[in-house]
């Protein structure tokens, strides 16, 4: 048997250092990948993806590990995909294994993993859909993916999880502010943390004053929880954010919400890894035909046709033909 399916069967069978070297094998984009890939996808669509996201500061973490907690007393597994800032120096994730999750490093139901962003747009990681399979596969009932949290391009979430939870803190900037990032758009839930302190109640305002203003899917208006996650699990607004998730999963599954959302973001992926292969694979002609057109020796679109297959570049000369007669 290869290794990497000896180390697949380990990681499906529980071994935590064999779910990790797969997931290892995934974000250093492997040539193997594809075969795990293939193997896992009949295992793959049961977990329920929960996205947390909010500005840097906010307690994405805090609330990460009181989430765990939470769904850990009710007897879920869970795992976490933490995507990081890339380290300057080793190209790894900056914060390294979660020092503020150590309290379920002991826990064999739960696994956490800390991704570099490597400078992907949206403060995901691009092997972050892979990775997820590979835990899906591994029998995680929840995924909870935390972002870095980087201002506008954090709405790329929506594309991968089920259901978004968008967190918000007083002094972290009003809801006005997440109006002009787009958050607004994304949430499924809005959680503003760190209720015990002052003004969390006109963040809750303003956020209302935003909603009313929107328009929303039939059936699910995003509502509005106030929690302090530093209080653990036993917080009343944890328990809270427990339930409306669930409410929420429920929703998805009946409306039919969850099959679209689905098929949406199997589309983005497709075409995410379709437009980056076409990107390695002209990337030598690119930089030929760049000279070209900034000296002037050649107009972009005639570039844009040197790369084009012969035969679609001969059904646009056709279309621009049939055009200029018409």
């Amino acid at each position: 048997m290869p290794d990497h399916k000896h180390a697949l069967d380990q990681a499906l069978a529980g071994d935590t250092r064999a779910l990790a070297r797969m997931l290892s094998l995934v974000e250093d984009g492997s040539p193997r990948m594809r075969e795990v890939i293939r193997e896992l996808l009949p295992r793959t669509g049961q977990a329920r993806i929960i996205g947390l996201t909010g500005a840097p500061g906010v307690g994405k973490s805090t609330m990460t590990g009181a989430l765990v907690a939470a769904f850990r007393a009710a007897g879920r597994r869970v795992a976490v995909l933490a995507v990081d800032p890339t380290s300057p120096f080793t190209g790894g994730a900056l914060l390294g294994d979660r020092i503020r999750m150590q309290e379920h490093a002991t826990d064999e139901a739960v696994f956490i993993r800390s991704m570099a962003s490597r400078g992907h747009l949206g403060g995901l990681a691009a092997a972050t859909p892979q990775a997820i399979r590979v835990l899906d596969a591994a029998g995680f009932e929840l995924i909870i993916i935390e972002t870095v949290g980087v201002g506008q391009a954090e709405v790329a979430i929506a594309s991968l999880a089920d259901s978004v939870v968008v967190l918000l803190a007083p002094g972290m900037g009003d809801a006005v502010q997440a109006a002009k990032a787009g958050i607004l758009e994304v949430a499924d839930i809005f959680v503003v943390n760190k209720a015990d302190k002052p003004d969390a109640q006109q963040v809750v305002r303003d956020l209302r004053n935003m909603l009313a203003l929107g328009t929303f899917e039939q059936g699910w208006k995003p509502p509005i929880i106030t929690a302090t996650a530093a209080q653990g699990p036993k917080d009343e607004g944890i328990a809270e954010l427990v339930t409306r998730l669930d409410a929420h999963w429920t929703w998805l599954t009946e409306s039919g919400e969850l099959e679209r959302r689905r098929r949406a973001r199997a589309r983005e992926e497709i075409t995410a890894l379709a437009f980056a292969a076409l990107r390695e694979r002209v990337a030598k002609k690119v930089d030929e035909l760049a000279a070209g057109v900034a000296d002037g020796k050649l107009d972009p679109f005639q570039a844009a046709d040197e790369i084009l297959d012969p035969q679609d570049r001969q059904q646009d000369e056709q279309k621009d033909l049939r055009y200029t007669r018409g």
